[in-house]
This record gives C-alpha cells, sequence and structure tokens, in this order.
C-alpha cells in the first residue's frame, strides 16, 4: 500500500522579524509564548519556531491570509512594536503522512 502525500488546504507561513533590540524581544516573550500556545490550543498553529540565526520566526498557520494577516496583528511582539510580520498564503498539495492527516 502506498504512502499518500497529498495534502489540500490553505495554509500560510507568517514571517516575523525581530526589530534591532533583543532585549526589546525577550522583553515580550513570556506573552508572546502564551499567544502562541492559545494558537495550537485552538488548532490554528500547526508549527512555530525561532529563525536561525535569531532574526525572527516562522509560524506555519491554517486558513486563508486575511485570517492569518488579522491573527499575527495580535502577537504580543507586533502589538509591542518590537517585530513586524509578513503573511505567505499557499495551498499545501504534499506533505507528510504526519501533517497530510491534519489537514484532513
Amino acid at each position: 500500500m502506498a504512502t499518500s502525500f497529498r495534502a489540500e488546504g490553505p495554509l500560510c507561513l507568517i514571517i516575523v522579524e525581530y526589530g534591532p533590540s533583543i532585549e526589546a524581544i525577550d522583553a515580550q516573550l513570556k506573552d508572546h509564548v502564551a499567544w502562541l500556545e492559545k494558537g495550537f490550543a485552538e488548532g490554528v498553529f500547526l508549527v512555530a519556531g525561532r529563525q536561525d540565526p535569531r532574526t525572527g520566526g516562522v509560524i506555519v498557520t491554517r486558513g486563508r491570509k486575511a485570517e492569518a494577516e488579522a491573527l499575527a496583528a495580535t502577537d504580543p511582539f507586533i502589538t509591542s512594536g518590537v517585530a513586524t510580520a509578513r503573511v505567505i498564503q499557499f495551498n499545501a498539495s504534499f506533505a507528510a503522512p504526519e501533517i497530510a492527516a491534519l489537514l484532513a
């Protein structure tokens, strides 16, 4: 039996870019983590993590660009002005089976 890598659904990447002060980022980190945890608990976020080197972060979300932009605007990093966010929408066509099952 062949493994299926097919997936469907609109997804977005939220690309977070930190401002020049890592200290300002760290001051907002606790609230940002709580915001991430809420997004995961609600089933909106699929994956999140820091860029390497630590210049920002990446979040994979379910949904369309307008929804992800509205959500990104509530990130404490963004609301406090210590970072900016850019949203890229894409349509999933292929995914690892474990991820494809989440999109079903």
